[in-house]
C-alpha cells in the first residue's frame, strides 16, 4: 500500500479513536486529577494528558525525525476543558500532517530518544501504525 493511501487510512481510524477519545476526556474532573487506581500506577491526570498528546506524536512522527522525551515539552492543563481543547488541536495537527502525506514521506526512519540514546527506531509508517495504537491502549 502506498503512503498515501495508508494515511488516508489512518486518518479514518483516528477520526473514529477520536469521538471515544474526546467523550473519555470531556468527563475528567479537575478533583480526579491525581487519582491513582494502584500506587505503582500513573495518575488520572497523565494518563489522560497522553491521551489529548498522542495525536501530536502522529504530527511529530510525519514531520520530524525524532522526539526526545528528555527535552519534549509537555501540556500542563489547570482542567478538564483545557485537556479536551488540547487534544482537538493536537488531533487538528495530526490530520493536516496524514493528508500532507506524499508516497515515500514514510520510508525515513523515526526514533524515539531519552537523553540524546535511541530507545526505539522504525520506520516513520510502522510507528504512526503503533503510535494509534498506543492511544487505544490508554
Amino acid at each position: 500500500m502506498d503512503d498515501v493511501t495508508f494515511a488516508e487510512g489512518l486518518a479514518r481510524e483516528l477520526e473514529l479513536e477520536t469521538r471515544a477519545s474526546r467523550k473519555c476526556l470531556e468527563g475528567i474532573s479537575t478533583d480526579k486529577f491525581d487519582w491513582k487506581p494502584h500506587e505503582t500506577s500513573l495518575t488520572f491526570y497523565y494518563i489522560a494528558l497522553l491521551v489529548a498528546e498522542i495525536p501530536l506524536w502522529l504530527h511529530s512522527i510525519i514531520k520530524d525525525p525524532d522526539i526526545d522525551f528528555a527535552t519534549y515539552p509537555h501540556f500542563e492543563a489547570k482542567n478538564g476543558d483545557e485537556l479536551v481543547k488540547h487534544f482537538e488541536e493536537n488531533v487538528e495537527k495530526a490530520k493536516t500532517a496524514l493528508a500532507n502525506v506524499k508516497n515515500g514521506d514514510l520510508d525515513a526512519n523515526f526514533s524515539l530518544k531519552n537523553n540524546g540514546q535511541v530507545v526505539y527506531s522504525a520506520s516513520k509508517r510502522e510507528n504512526l501504525e503503533t503510535t494509534i495504537n498506543h492511544m487505544v491502549h490508554h
